[in-house]
C-alpha cells in the first residue's frame, strides 16, 4: 500500500473526521472531473486526426447498486494511466490547496468544501470506499486505483473494455447522518439538477419503477435510462431563439416565484473577460425580503457547473432583489472564498451587472411607467436606501431611479421631471415629510406653499436621509419646508418687524413650552393656526426615525413654533399677554399640543392637556 503525500493525507483527514454542511457537493466534483476527461478527449480528437471517436456517445452514466451501497459514475473520456492514476489521485494539485491548508484549522472556515469543492477528495466525505477504474485512450492496459482513506491507496491491474474511468463509491451506513439517500434515484437526480443541469454532455441513469401490471394486477419493475440533465443552459442560447415565455418559465421554475418578472437581460460577453448571465427584475419582493433572513446573491456557474447557489460579491446591496445566473470559464472551481471576494475576474463581471441592470430599470421607467410603478411599490425603500448607504458612494448611479408623490394631483414623479417643469425662477425643490401622503397633503404650511411650488412627499423614514445625501439635483438643492422661509421678500421685513415687536409674548410663552427653541409669527399657514416646524439638520421625521434605533434618545429636532399672524388665535394670544398671564400659559400648551398632533408626534402630558380643553369648554 502506498501512502498518500502529506498535504493529501491532512486534507483526507479534515475531511473523513470532521463535520461538513455540505456534504453532497461530492457529485458535482465527480461529475465536473468527468465532463473535463471528455472535454479534453473531445479536443484531442479536434487537432489529431488519429483519434476517431463518436462526439454523439460521449456521455456520462450512473448506476447504483443497493445491496453493495455502490454508486458508481463511469464517464468515456481520455482515461488514466497507471502513471496519472498516481499522480492525480496521490496528491493534490497546487492550485488553491495550500490556501485551504492555511485556513484548515479555522472552523468558522471549515465549509469552504461544501461551497467550492476540492476535487477528487471530496468523495471520502460520503464514502467508505473508492475505487476507480481508468483506461487511457489508446491504451491496452486498465489500472485499479483503491483506498479507505487516510491509511493509503493501492494501485494494480484491473479489468476494462473500452477507454475511460469508472469511479465506484461504497456509501458510508448511517450514523448521525444519513447516507442511505446516496443511494436514491431521486436524491441523485436532484443534485444533478442542482449542481450539474448544465454539463454539456449527457448525464443518464437508469431508474428503476415498480408498477402494477394492468392484466394480472401484479406488482413487476420498470426500468428506463433518463439523461438528467439540461445539457445546454437557456443563457447560452441564442437570444432570437428563446420565446418570453422560455424565459419567464425558467425563471419561475429557478426562483420559485409564482408571477413573472417585469423584464430579464440576457447578456453574451465577449473579450478580456468572458461571461454569459440571464437576469431577472422580480415584480414583487419576497415575503422575506426586508428580513434579516433574505440572502441576497446570483447563481454563479464554472463553465455550466455550479460554484456558489448565492454570489453576494455579483450585486450591490441596493440591487439584492435581482435574481439570476451568471457562468463565466475564467472562473475557477476550486476558488476560495477569499480569492473570490478579490477576483479581479469577478469584479469586473459585478461592475457590468450593475451597470445593464440599471440601464435596464431606467429603460423601464421611461418606456413602461406603469410596470415600473408596479416593481417600485416593493423596492423603493431598497433604491433609496442605496442613496444613502456608503456615504452616497452609489446615489448618482440611483437618483433618476427614485420617485416621490407630489403636490400635483399626488402622482409619483421622479427628479427629473420635477425639474422639467418646476416654475419660472425657482431655485430649490420643495419637500415635505409625514407619515403618509393624505397627511402630509393636509399640513398647514403644505396647504399654503403647494399654490406656489410643486412639493415632494416624504413617507419613508429612509426619504429625508436620502434627499440629504444627494444635496442637490441639476444644481437645485433640496429644501424641506418645515425648515425654509418661503415668504416672499417684501414680506419678510415686515415679518421681522412684527416678530421683534411681540418678543415679549413668544418669551413669556417659552417658559410653558422650554422644549421648544423658538416661537415666531408665519404668514404661511393658510387658514391653519399653528406648526411645529425645525432648525437646523435634524428635522422632526429624521428624530422619529432616530427613535427607532438603538441609543438614539438623544437625537432631537430643534423645533419652532409659527402661528399665524393673521389668524384670530394671534390676537387672542396678543390680548391674555397683556390681561392673563396663567390662561396664555395654558393656551400656549394647547396650541403646542396642537402643533405635535399634526406633525405625527406624541403628548407628553395628555391628561394635563386634556383637562385645560375641557375646563375652557365649560365655560
Amino acid at each position: 500500500m502506498k501512502e498518500f503525500k502529506t498535504e493529501s493525507k491532512k486534507l483526507m483527514d479534515l475531511m473523513i473526521n470532521s463535520i461538513y454542511t455540505n456534504k453532497e457537493i461530492f457529485l458535482r466534483e465527480i461529475i465536473s472531473n468527468a465532463s473535463d476527461a471528455i472535454d479534453k478527449l473531445h479536443y484531442k480528437s479536434l487537432t489529431d486526426k488519429k483519434i476517431k471517436i463518436d462526439k454523439d456517445k460521449l456521455e456520462i452514466n450512473i448506476s447504483i447498486d443497493k445491496d453493495k451501497r455502490l454508486l458508481s459514475i463511469t464517464d468515456n473520456g481520455i482515461g488514466m494511466t497507471k502513471e496519472e492514476l498516481e499522480s492525480n489521485l496521490g496528491t493534490i494539485a497546487k492550485s488553491g490547496s495550500q490556501d485551504f491548508k492555511n485556513n484548515n484549522e479555522k472552523k468558522e472556515d471549515i465549509d469552504i468544501i461544501g461551497q467550492f469543492g476540492v476535487g477528487f477528495y471530496s468523495a471520502f466525505m460520503v464514502a467508505s470506499q473508492v475505487r476507480v477504474v481508468s483506461k487511457a485512450y489508446g491504451s491496452d492496459e486498465a489500472n485499479e486505483w483503491l483506498s479507505k482513506g487516510i491509511e493509503g491507496y493501492t494501485i494494480k491491474k484491473a479489468e476494462r473494455d473500452d477507454y475511460g474511468t469508472t469511479i465506484e463509491l461504497t456509501i458510508k451506513e448511517n450514523d448521525d447522518e444519513d447516507y442511505d439517500q446516496y443511494l436514491e434515484y431521486n436524491t441523485i437526480e436532484r443534485l444533478i439538477k442542482k449542481y450539474s443541469d448544465y454539463i454539456t454532455y449527457p448525464i443518464k441513469m437508469e431508474e428503476v419503477r415498480e408498477v402494477e401490471d394492468k392484466e394480472s394486477k401484479e406488482k413487476k419493475e420498470e426500468r428506463e435510462v433518463k439523461t438528467l440533465n439540461s445539457l445546454v443552459p437557456l443563457w447560452k442560447r441564442r437570444k432570437n431563439e428563446i420565446t418570453d415565455e422560455e424565459y419567464d418559465t425558467f425563471y419561475k421554475d429557478k426562483f420559485f416565484d409564482y408571477e413573472s418578472p417585469i423584464s430579464h437581460i440576457h447578456t453574451s460577453a465577449e473579450g478580456t473577460i468572458e461571461y454569459n448571465s440571464l437576469l431577472y427584475i422580480p415584480s414583487h419582493a419576497p415575503f422575506n425580503y426586508y428580513s434579516k433572513d433574505y440572502e441576497k446573491g446570483l447563481q454563479l456557474y464554472s463553465n455550466g457547473v455550479l460554484i456558489m447557489e448565492k454570489c453576494a460579491d455579483l450585486l450591490p446591496d441596493y440591487l439584492s432583489f435581482v435574481k439570476g445566473v451568471v457562468d463565466s470559464p475564467d472562473l475557477s472551481l476550486n476558488i476560495s472564498r477569499e480569492t473570490l471576494q478579490q477576483n479581479r475576474v469577478l469584479k469586473t463581471i459585478a461592475n457590468s451587472i450593475e451597470n445593464k441592470i440599471i440601464k435596464e430599470l431606467e429603460r423601464i421607467l421611461k418606456e413602461d411607467r406603469e410596470k415600473y410603478e408596479m416593481f417600485y411599490k416593493d423596492f423603493a425603500l431598497q433604491l433609496k436606501f442605496g442613496i444613502y448607504n456608503e456615504y452616497g458612494l452609489n446615489k448618482d448611479k440611483i437618483k433618476d431611479l427614485i420617485l416621490f408623490n407630489s403636490s400635483n394631483d399626488l402622482k409619483q414623479v421622479s427628479l427629473k421631471e420635477y425639474v422639467d417643469r418646476k416654475k419660472d425662477g425657482q431655485t430649490k425643490i420643495y419637500y415635505a415629510c409625514g407619515d403618509s401622503i393624505e397627511m402630509i397633503d393636509k399640513m398647514p404650511k403644505v396647504e399654503s406653499l403647494k399654490e406656489k411650488y410643486e412639493i415632494l412627499y416624504c413617507t419613508e423614514y429612509i426619504d429625508e436621509f436620502a434627499l440629504l445625501t444627494l444635496r442637490e439635483y441639476e444644481k437645485m438643492e433640496f429644501a424641506n419646508i418645515a425648515t425654509e422661509d418661503v415668504e416672499p421678500e417684501e414680506e419678510k421685513e415686515e415679518l421681522k418687524k412684527n416678530n421683534e415687536e411681540a418678543k415679549g409674548l413668544f418669551d413669556e410663552m417659552l417658559k410653558a413650552i422650554p422644549e421648544v427653541s423658538e416661537i415666531k409669527f408665519t404668514n404661511n399657514l393658510k387658514n391653519h393656526p399653528v406648526v411645529l416646524t425645525t432648525k437646523g439638520a435634524v428635522s422632526i421625521e429624521m428624530e422619529k426615525a432616530m427613535k427607532l434605533m438603538p441609543n438614539a434618545d438623544s437625537i432631537k429636532a430643534t423645533k419652532v413654533l409659527e402661528i399665524n399672524e393673521s389668524h384670530e388665535i394671534a390676537s387672542k394670544l396678543k390680548d391674555l399677554y397683556e390681561n392673563d398671564k396663567e390662561g396664555l400659559e395654558k393656551y400656549t400648551k394647547v396650541l403646542y399640543a396642537q402643533a405635535r398632533l399634526i406633525e405625527g408626534l406624541s403628548i407628553d402630558n395628555p391628561t394635563e392637556i386634556s383637562n385645560i380643553i375641557c375646563e375652557y369648554l365649560s365655560k
